[in-house]
């Protein structure tokens, strides 16, 4: 697999990512290990979790794998801080004391004493920047990360952050995809001036852009499964279905897979350092790791993009 320099820094990343936002609730632990596993034997180094996911368990379950399953020094670990569940729904909390804690209780439960990539999941309007941007900047003085970033942060909130932070930050990761194209606006200008790379969540439109969901909700899916419906919902509105159906047309013309196509899109976006995709059983990701994952042609890039030019789901709110 291919490994992509992550803006301007030196931190190198395979070009897609183990996604585990799934673990410890929707994959167990003997997927899990198959997906680390085979990940990790096709080349790929980034495994991307975070405190939140599973409140905990998502990381935990990563921890009971390193060592038996794959050796610590074969992946290159990203975790998250900054939002803690409250009333059934993630709540901010930026603080300096909030974050700190937050990841040696992440080192604590992935059994290491650094990971690679720490990010403050969220912008915290109540906590003062400096705040949160000197705990990104303790963790690298201590040791306890290699490499700091910011995730969902928009554009200006971005640009501002690498402004005025102590530590140089690497990476934003946020959601962009051919069904959600907004970060173009403004995000992707901002971090390309600042230097970072995007680190792409949801590069399927959270699936969406496979075709599994053309003409039918699998019941399988996470569409079709109660509370995780909500996650899919914003991309199965009509609007998204004109580039489902023009990523599927393409990759029949290509001979290739649709996720491919919209992953080589993606991938050839320049702030684009990886993908971060989440399997939540081993074929899915088998399917991923099958896909060439190559140029498009620019008649293709082109269509892709008149079609999708505007997408994303707070646009047609």
């Amino acid at each position: 697999m291919q490994q992509r320099y992550v803006g301007n820094s030196g931190f190198r990343v395979s070009a897609l990512s183990l996604g585990t936002m799934s673990w410890a609730h929707e994959t167990d632990e003997q997927d899990a290990a198959e997906l680390l596993r085979t990940f990790v034997d096709a080349g790929g180094t980034l495994v991307d979790t975070a405190s939140s996911y599973a409140d905990g368990q998502s990381e935990a379950m990563l921890g009971t794998l390193l060592g038996d399953v794959v050796a610590r020094s074969e992946v290159v670990i990203a975790t998250k801080a900054g939002l803690t569940p409250a009333d059934r729904r993630n709540r901010v909390d930026a603080s300096r004391g909030a974050l700190l804690s937050g990841l040696d209780a992440s080192l604590a439960r992935l059994g290491t004493d650094y990971v690679d990539i720490w990010f403050a999941q969220a912008w915290d309007g109540n906590v003062p920047l400096e705040e949160t941007l000197s705990a990104l900047e303790f963790a690298v003085s201590s040791g306890r990360s290699r490499y700091v970033g910011v995730s969902n942060y928009n554009g200006w909130q971005t640009a501002k952050a690498a402004a005025v932070a102590g530590v140089t930050l690497v990476a934003n990761q946020s959601e962009y995809s051919l069904l959600n194209r907004r970060p173009e606006q403004e995000l992707v200008p901002a971090i390309e001036d600042a230097g970072l790379g995007l680190m792409a969540w949801g590069p399927l439109g959270r699936g969406v852009l496979s075709g599994k969901y053309r003409g039918q909700i699998p019941a399988e899916s996470r569409a079709g499964r109660g509370r995780l419906s909500a996650y899919v919902e914003p991309y199965l509105e009509p609007g998204s279905s004109r580039v489902v159906e023009a990523v599927a047309m393409a990759a029949r013309g290509l001979g290739r897979q649709p996720l491919d196509v919209a992953l080589s899109w993606l991938l050839a976006q320049p702030a684009v350092a990886t993908a971060v995709v989440g399997p939540r059983m081993p074929v899915q990701l088998k399917e991923l790791l099958d896909a060439a994952l190559s140029t498009l042609p620019a008649e293709i890039s082109r269509a892709l993009e008149d079609v999708s030019e505007g997408t994303g789901p707070a646009a047609r709110s």
